[in-house]
């Protein structure tokens, strides 16, 4: 429903784990913003909630002053406003909340954009429910990233095609590497995804197109056994000297342990998520002490989130086009909603953008439908492969000094 006219400063928040995408994502916001006569003032605050706590704010406007200064945005990985895992409290503790909007206050802030996954919802969530306690009108929209892919109610997420494009093309370059020997050898990467499966499907998109690939695929969806991993190496080994396994960093065994917990420390984030690493690692020594044969482990890790000289040009152009509906639907008087992605064509590459509410997303997860994992649970279908394979596509030209790309950095 569309309310009066509200007149105002907006402030821009990124949180949660980085992207490739996330920086297209705050120049489409900030693009939109200047629009509209309604938002005087666009400031962005450093580390998320934590820079309207601490009062760390940045004048937008005085950053970002060309039409290079958005494009190189644009392709700059990470968060360029910086980041934080901040997990507020309930609103019935109402010390934190009185600091906050004590800031937005200040600065007449009446537009509030957050950028971030399914733990970031639950911030714009509590802070929506807050301002009605505090009968401030203003308006808080989450806007979604993550290359886990994991947030409900949307088709995916922007970060998550040019981290599917890194995965997809490293993995085939390493399956291409591993395949000029003939000694058997086993290559395990694994790849981020805490609960969903996601990015580590994306890993074997090459092979709709004959290319080399990783040859098993393991997933959180499904419980991880042990046995059947060797007997499906065994297996394959017969035929083929050279194995390559993707594994997700968070798949569990039949009893819902995480593989890789006897590698990590333990520590759990504010959210309560266990810091996970290692699993590549506990799967090559079970792999040596099994078979015997040659076997490495890799692990992906930040490069998946952060490598911006492999962008999607699908992905970055979603991202900044969400931003840009994010301040449409603020202007137009929502709150507490967040923008998404819903295909209208399966038989072409087709979306459009709607808005839900934030309470739909927080602290959820949008899982692999195991329809696209095969019988013996170690790949995936090609029908699951045709739904992510166009969020890669597309080039983007990376501006660069001396050979090596240039990155915005916000101070």
């Amino acid at each position: 429903m569309v309310s009066e006219k509200l007149t105002g400063n907006a402030i821009i928040g990124q949180s949660g784990g980085p992207t490739a995408a996330i920086n297209a994502t705050l120049s489409g916001v900030v693009k939109e913003a200047l629009k509209h006569s309604e938002i005087k003032e666009i400031y962005g605050s450093k580390n998320g909630i934590d820079g309207i706590l601490s009062e760390n704010i940045v004048d937008m406007r005085k950053i970002l002053h060309t039409e290079d200064d958005f494009y190189n945005l644009e392709c700059t990985p990470a968060a360029a406003l910086g980041s934080c895992r901040h997990k507020l409290p309930s609103v019935d503790e109402k010390e934190t909340y009185e600091k906050i909007f004590d800031v937005l206050k200040k600065y007449d802030i009446r537009y509030v954009f957050m950028i971030g996954g399914n733990d970031s919802m639950d911030t714009v969530a509590k802070l929506s429910e807050y301002s009605q306690i505090a009968d401030y009108e203003i308006r808080m929209i989450g806007v979604p990233k993550t290359i886990d892919n994991d947030l409900v109610g949307t088709d995916h997420t922007p970060g998550f095609g040019s981290a599917a494009k890194y995965v997809a093309t490293t993995v085939s370059e390493i399956a291409m590497d591993c395949a000029v020997y003939t000694v058997p050898a086993v290559t395990i990467v694994e790849i981020m995804g805490r609960d969903a499966g996601w990015l580590t499907a994306s890993s074997v998109i090459p092979r709709l197109y004959g290319q080399q690939t990783a040859d098993f695929v393991y997933l959180p969806e499904t419980p991880f056994n042990y046995d059947c991993f060797i007997d499906d190496i065994r297996e394959l080994q017969k035929h083929k000297p050279n194995i390559v396994v993707a594994v997700s960093e968070g798949i569990k065994d039949e009893n819902g342990r995480y593989v890789g917990d006897g590698t990590q420390s333990g520590v759990v984030d504010n959210f309560g998520h266990k810091y996970l690493a290692g699993t590549g690692k506990i799967l090559e020594n079970y792999v040596r002490k099994q078979i015997g044969c040659k076997v490495r482990s890799i692990e992906l890790s930040l490069p998946q989130r952060c490598s911006g000289h492999l962008l999607s040009k699908c992905d970055i152009d979603e991202a900044i086009n969400i931003g840009k509906e994010a301040v449409s639907i603020a202007i137009n008087g929502e709150s507490g909603v967040l923008p998404i992605f819903k295909r209208t064509s399966l038989t072409e590459y087709k979306v459009k953008i709607e808005a839900i509410p934030v309470t739909a997303v927080a602290n959820k997860v949008k899982h692999v439908d195991k329809k696209y994992i095969n019988e013996k649970a170690n790949n995936v279908t090609d029908e699951l492969l045709h739904l992510i394979a166009p969020l890669i596509e597309g080039d983007i030209d990376i501006p660069k000094t001396h050979g090596v790309p240039k990155h915005f950095v916000i101070e």
